[in-house]
C-alpha cells in the first residue's frame, strides 16, 4: 500500500531556515528575510557525518586526557572525566557524580550514536518502520535539550570551588576536547535533515505495490 502524502517539496515550496515563510524555491532568496531558499538543506547527509566523525574523535582523547585538577585538602589529583566523577562518588558528592556521568560521558555517546542511525535510514541503508523513525528522532531531539546541561555542571563546580577550603578545581587539556565533542554534536544536530528521512520512507512506499502486485508465474 502506497502511504507516500503530499509535500510541499513537490509543489515547489520550500520553508526558509531562517524564518519559516513558506515560498516557492524559484524565488531564490526568501521574500522576508532574503536568505537563500532550499527544498533540502544542500549536503546535509555529507555535513552531518563528517561532524559526527569529528566528534567521535575528539571524545577519546576527552576521556584520556586529564579534564580538571582538584586540589582536596591539600592532597592534588588530576582527573580524566571518569576520574573526576569517581573523586566526586568518593566524597559522597553522588548527586554531582550522576550529573557528570550524564552529561559528559551518557549524553554525547547517545547522541553520537542515534545521529549516526538517523544518517544510515536517511540513506536507506536501513529500513525502520515510521514510527520507529519518529521515536529515534525524537529521542535525539529529547537530547538536544539536555546538552545544556553542561553548564549546569560548570555551575555545581563554580558553586563548589566558592564554598571554601573545600576544593579547588582547575580545567585540563581534556576540557578543551569535550568542549569540542558538545559542539560538534550541537552543529552535527543543526545540519541534519529531517525531512530527508520521510523522503527515503515515501521512495520505499512507492516501490512496493510495484513488488506487491507481481503476478505470479
Amino acid at each position: 500500500m502506497n502511504t507516500s502524502y503530499p509535500k510541499a517539496a513537490d509543489r515547489g515550496l520550500a520553508g526558509c531556515h531562517t524564518c519559516g515563510k513558506v515560498s516557492p524555491v524559484s524565488l531564490g532568496n526568501c521574500p522576508r528575510c532574503g536568505t537563500h531558499l532550499h527544498l533540502r538543506k544542500p549536503a546535509s547527509i555529507q555535513n552531518t557525518l563528517a561532524l559526527m566523525a569529528a566528534a567521535t574523535l575528539l571524545y577519546i582523547p576527552s576521556h584520556m586526557l586529564p579534564i580538571m585538577t582538584v586540589v582536596e585538602l591539600g592532597t592534588v589529583s588530576h582527573n580524566t572525566i571518569i576520574g573526576g566523577m569517581m573523586t566526586f562518588w568518593r566524597t559522597g558528592a553522588y548527586p554531582i557524580a550522576l550529573v557528570i556521568f550524564t552529561a559528559s560521558i551518557l549524553i554525547p555517546l547517545l547522541k553520537i550514536i542515534a545521529l549516526s542511525w538517523l544518517c544510515l535510514a536517511a540513506t536507506g541503508r536501513v529500513h525502520p518502520s515510521p514510527a520507529t523513525l519518529g521515536k529515534i528522532y525524537w529521542f535525539t531531539e529529547l537530547l538536544g535539550r539536555w546538552s545544556m546541561i553542561d553548564i549546569f555542571v560548570v555551575g555545581i563546580l563554580v558553586s563548589v570551588v566558592q564554598l571554601g577550603n573545600y576544593m579547588v578545581v582547575t580545567p585540563g587539556p581534556g576540557a578543551l576536547a569535550f568542549a569540542g565533542v558538545v559542539m560538534l554534536t550541537m552543529l552535527a544536530a543543526m545540519s541534519f535533515e529531517p525531512r530527508m528521512l520521510w523522503d527515503r520512507l515515501d521512495e520505499l512506499s512507492a516501490t512496493t505495490p510495484s513488488t506487491a502486485t507481481k503476478p505470479k508465474s
